[in-house]
Order: C-alpha cells, then sequence, then structure tokens
C-alpha cells in the first residue's frame, strides 16, 4: 500500500519525541528482542530477513522527512527533521544500526535475546528506539511459526509410533486454511510463509508470493483440488451423490488427491450410502485417493466415526506396526483444529488402532489469527546506553510484575556446541566489540550480524530456514 511506504511513518506517535528524552550525553544504544515466555516453552525465530528486505533496504529521502515533518506538526508531536537529514545526506537515507539475530528456523527456549539492536553512529543513537514499532512485529511470523511448529512435533509423534513412513506422511498434514481469517492480505502473506517452514501444504496463495519474494522459494506449498459447501449444495439435496460424481470425474485420477467435504447434510449417510456403496467402485477404480472431509461437530468422535464407516465401505491393510491404513480414501478435518484439538484427535484414532496416516488437518483461525503478541509475551527493549563514554545499564523491574523485568546491558546469545543448550549473556562494560570478549569453553555464537548499515549481510534460502527448523526437536 503506497500511502504507508514511509519508513519515517511506520512507527508509534509517542516515538517521534523519544530522541529528545535520553540523558545528555548519550550517544549509542542498545536493544534486544525476546520471548518472556508464553504458551510454548520455546520459539522458532522467522521473519526479519523479509521485515529488513521490505522496509529497511529503501533509502530514506528527504520527500520522506518532509511528509513525515508536516504529518507529526499536524498531530501534535515533536519530529527530529534535523536528525532525519543527518541521516539522508551523511549515510544516504539508510539508517545506522546494527542488527544480529539466530538464524531464522532456530528454535530457541523462551527468556533469551533472540536478536539485538544497536546504533552505530553517536549523532544517531536515537534510530534503533524509533524503530521498535516496526521491528517488534517480528512477534507475528515467530508466533505463528512456532504454533505450527508445535503442532509438527505432536503429529510426527504419533506418525512415528504408528505410520510406516512418518517422515514422507509429515508435510502434508497440516493445511494452512487461514487466509480468510486474518485481517489483511499482508498478515495472510506473513502469516502463510511462517507455517510453511514446517509444512508443504497451504490454500494461502499471497504465501507463496512472500516465500519467493524474500526467500528465493519459487513455489514454497502445495495444493489438491477440493471442494466447498456452495459446490456441494449447488446440486441440491436430492442430487448429492452427483456433486460427489462430477468431483470424481473431474479431478479422480490415477495418483491424485481430491478432497470432498460432505457434512452439508449428513455425513454419516455421505458415506455410507453415497461413497460407501454408490460411488465405491468409481472410488476405487479411479486410483486416486479420495480425502472426505468432515466440517461440523465434535472434532474427536466425528473423525474416527467417519474412519470406521470408511473402513467398513473400503477395508484396510494392516501396516508393520499393526495399525490400520484405509483403503483408497482418507480425512482431513478442518473444522474445530487447533493445537490441542490435534493431538487429541490423534490418540482417539490411534486407540482405535488406526494410523495417523489416515488423518490430515486443516487450520485456520487458530494458526493465523488467534494469537496476539501475548501469546509468547514478547518484548523489544532497550537495555543499554552509552552516556559520556560509558556503558550503562537499562532495565525495568516493576514491583507490581516481575514477569515484565527486563535484560540488563549489553549482551549475545550463545549456543553449547556439544549439546545445543543456549545461554544470553551479558558483554562486559568495557569491551568495545564482540570480538574482544571470549566464548567460554564448549560454546559458539548463536547470532549473525545480518544487518548493518543499510547491507544485508545474511540472505538465507526458505531451503535453509526449513532445515533448521526441521533439525530441531522436542
Amino acid at each position: 500500500m503506497q500511502y504507508l511506504d514511509n519508513l519515517l511513518l511506520n512507527t508509534d506517535s509517542y516515538k517521534a519525541s523519544h530522541w529528545l528524552q535520553y540523558p545528555p550525553g548519550t550517544d549509542a544504544t542498545f536493544f534486544y528482542v525476546e520471548s518472556r515466555g508464553g504458551l510454548y516453552d520455546r520459539t522458532l525465530f522467522f521473519g526479519l530477513q523479509a521485515m529488513l528486505k521490505d522496509y529497511l533496504a529503501r533509502p530514506i529521502t528527504h520527500a520522506d522527512i518532509d511528509a513525515a515533518r508536516d504529518l507529526f506538526a499536524a498531530h501534535g508531536e515533536p519530529f527530529n527533521e534535523a536528525g532525519w537529514r543527518y541521516i539522508v545526506d551523511a549515510h544516504g537515507g539508510l539508517l545506522p544500526v546494527r542488527i544480529r539475530a539466530v538464524p531464522e528456523g532456530t528454535v530457541v527456549p523462551v527468556h533469551n535475546a533472540l536478536m539485538t539492536i544497536e546504533s552505530t553512529d553517536p549523532q544517531a543513537f536515537w534510530v534503533p528506539s524509533y524503530l521498535e514499532t516496526l521491528l517488534l512485529r517480528i512477534w507475528y511470523p515467530v508466533t505463528v511459526a512456532t504454533t505450527s511448529w508445535h503442532a509438527k512435533q505432536t503429529i510426527r509423534r504419533f506418525l512415528e509410533r504408528t505410520s510406516d513412513d512418518p517422515e514422507g506422511q509429515l508435510p502434508f498434514k497440516l493445511h494452512d486454511f487461514g487466509s480468510r481469517g486474518v485481517s489483511s492480505l499482508e498478515s495472510a502473506a506473513i502469516g502463510g510463509a511462517a507455517h510453511l517452514v514446517n509444512f508443504l501444504g497451504t490454500d494461502t496463495v499471497s504465501a507463496l508470493l512472500f516465500a519467493r519474494a524474500f526467500y528465493h522459494e519459487p513455489v514454497a506449498g502445495y495444493s489438491i483440488p477440493a471442494a466447498e459447501h456452495s459446490t456441494i449444495t449447488s446440486w441440491g439435496r436430492d442430487n448429492e451423490v452427483e456433486a460427489y460424481r462430477n468431483m470424481l470425474a473431474r479431478f479422480a485420477t490415477p495418483g491424485a488427491v481430491v478432497a470432498v467435504v460432505s457434512d452439508s447434510y449428513d455425513i454419516y449417510h455421505a458415506i455410507t450410502q453415497h461413497w460407501g456403496t454408490t460411488l465405491r467402485q468409481q472410488v476405487i477404480d479411479s486410483g486416486a485417493t479420495v480425502v472426505i472431509r468432515p466440517d461440523s461437530g465434535d472434532p474427536v468422535t466425528v473423525v474416527l466415526q467417519c474412519l470406521q464407516l470408511l473402513d467398513d465401505a473400503f477395508g484396510h491393510a494392516v501396516n508393520s506396526k499393526g495399525y490400520k491404513v484405509l483403503n483408497h480414501v482418507r480425512v482431513i478435518q478442518g473444522d474445530g483444529v487447533n493445537p490441542t484439538s490435534i493431538g487429541d484427535i490423534l490418540a482417539c484414532i490411534t486407540a482405535a488402532g488406526y494410523a495417523a496416516d489416515n488423518v490430515a488437518f486443516g487450520m485456520g483461525g487458530a494458526l493465523l489469527q488467534r494469537l496476539d503478541r501475548d501469546t509468547q509475551k514478547f518484548a523489544l527493549k532497550c537495555s543499554a546506553a552509552r552516556v559520556d563514554g560509558n556503558w550503562i545499564d537499562v532495565y525495568k523491574d516493576p514491583v507490581t510484575d516481575s514477569g515484565k523485568q527486563s535484560k540488563r546491558g549489553r549482551m549475545r546469545l550463545l549456543r553449547h556446541r556439544e549439546y545445543g543448550q543456549f545461554r544470553t549473556v551479558p558483554i562486559p562494560a568495557e569491551a568495545e566489540s564482540l570480538a574482544a570478549v571470549a566464548l567460554p569453553l564448549g560454546y559458539e555464537d548463536a547470532m549473525l550480524t545480518v544487518w548493518e548499515n543499510g547491507r544485508l549481510l545474511q540472505d538465507d534460502t526458505f531451503a535453509d530456514i526449513r532445515s533448521r527448523a526441521d533439525a530441531a526437536r522436542l
């Protein structure tokens, strides 16, 4: 949206006055981002590279400054016009900041620094604070990727116990249905791509464009022909079986997968009479896998009942682990799906002897929208400032809420080379640079400098990120 393209206006109103609020003699600041806890005990880092390319790569101009100056004057806020003009004249409009972060796709326990932001020009010490509003939005792709990753661990656990091909099955077990349930096209793109770090199934087209634009991925996800209620009910209740027959005629070819929502009237009648009797031989002869989609009722009980009825009609094979795998048909559950219900459904069907192979999931609002910054308690805070040549700790420690205590001083994130544990550790106040600080025995720096003074220093592919995320296990 072109009217939102001015980086100087991609902030909160009160940020415009903050350059006047630091102590005299301040010439550098240091900020960090962390998850202070939340629903999950670890997060999957994703989305920073896109944010940097999309927002920080374009130099600001004197025209941007003119527009921001005029708007803030009318809005009632002071504006650092001279400071911004200095950045255009001295730095070509590229912001003098350094951003270090864990590689995208890394899974890190909460309460650790995930990225740091620091000023690199004494005359622009105030810039990291100005960017807080923009950069803290990293909470959204990280939280979506984290939700998706934890769901993946649940599904993986059941597949490993009940499937002959757990890793082959896993990438398509959770499909993104969330595009229509988010607040904007941009949210769909960002959140949809975050999900695709973990899975290959999506109906969110904008996520494909996002991964292509920012992560060098030609096609990040895949889908299949699928019916919706309107395409079934437009045939009328008396012709329901004809709607299903049409789906088979149009899409059911050898090796294909086609999904058909079947609960428009009576899901159990649709399975026993239409799919299991009238169309049974056509399904078998097609050579396709037909995926029946219930879309109402209690997900745990309905999925199991659908599997049992499909089993009666099409039969099953027993795999090497002793679990039943249906012939020709599967079930996808897309209603009432969240990380908890996924586990409940899989626990129910596997207890009844059915392999996790038989079920896939579609997740919409619970994946891309039913979350916020507090889901993982994300915060971006100033932790150090250099005043009169000396680094001082900057922190908050409210007596009314110990959970909002912030970290102090400059910091870095370390990882143990052998055991993989993460530690956020302080950088001594007297240290001029990270290179001057020795690492503890057995540890390596878990962060990379990804952005410095307008230059992107790390440019990951989507495949790189997926590989890191998949290597992490609960």
